[in-house]
């Protein structure tokens, strides 16, 4: 897809600059090599406590959990690959979504229909699966993410509740979702061209009833455009209930309810 110029010169070199580099919003460049900012201390303290196994690779996340029939702490073990791409790791906002997730009453996620959207490795599906053995989750991507995400999910045994199911922003919705009772997408806001292709598939799956989750880390100016778009068809409010709010939003990351507006 071709960059169109625009008539604000700054964001104009925004965007060829994404066209030659789409992921350098994503990363710090010093001494010619990349490095992944690093989240706030404060951000850590609420993040689930993670290790990573030298044996066999994987990313072991263990969240901060009170429910009486869901496994203190609740652990998610991902195999975490960037080849694919930024979507094959465990970024801050898909973190803040789980946990928030965690948080909620033990009724929120019973009989409904999960979808995540751009879910890279899987990780905030894998959570709403995991807390929710009563729920039917998808968890979607492009082909490139799709093996990661079916191995996460048969290295967390929740092959029964849980289905990978490729979905390309834009495209016609597969006959294998569901339509869904619950959206969940984190960190889905990053590459321009993409924008419109993102607004029109969550039209495509939503309606007026479909609860959305929206976890969006701001990163550049261009990312208004992003938002003047997506309210031509929902407004939204940011979630107000999470005790971890004001820590996030130092980091530039907001959580948000989307609502699909009446036709």
């Amino acid at each position: 897809m071709q960059l169109q110029a625009h008539a604000i010169p700054e964001l104009a070199a925004e965007e060829e600059l994404d066209s030659k580099d789409p992921l350098r919003h994503l990363m710090d460049i010093e001494d010619s090599l990349v490095a992944v900012r690093e989240p706030s201390l404060q951000l850590l303290a609420f993040l689930p406590a993670q290790s990573h196994s030298v044996e066999d690779g994987l990313l072991r996340l263990s969240f901060s959990c009170n429910r009486d029939q869901v496994p203190r702490p609740l652990n998610i073990s991902l195999a975490v690959d960037a080849s694919p791409g930024c979507g094959g790791i465990a970024w801050p906002a898909g973190q803040i979504l789980a946990t928030y997730l965690v948080q909620r009453d033990p009724g929120y996620l019973r009989d409904k229909n999960v979808l995540e959207l751009g879910a890279g490795t899987g990780l905030v599906g894998l959570v709403a699966g995991e807390l929710e053995a009563d729920c039917r989750v998808i968890i979607t991507d492009q082909a490139p993410l799709l093996p990661i995400m079916q191995k996460n999910v048969a290295i967390n045994k929740l092959g029964s509740n849980v289905a990978v199911v490729e979905l390309d922003w834009g495209s016609p919705i597969p006959a294998t979702i569901l339509k869904p009772d619950i959206i969940l997408a984190a960190d889905c806001v990053y590459v321009e061209p993409a924008f419109p292709l993102l607004v029109q598939t969550l039209d495509d799956l939503a309606d007026t009833s479909t609860e959305i989750l929206f976890c969006y880390k701001k990163r550049r100016k261009a990312d208004k455009r992003f938002f003047s778009m997506l309210k031509r068809k929902f407004s939204w409010k940011e979630v107000m209930d999470d005790p971890n709010r004001e820590i996030y939003m130092k980091e530039a990351i907001t959580l948000m309810r989307l609502f699909k507006r009446q036709t």
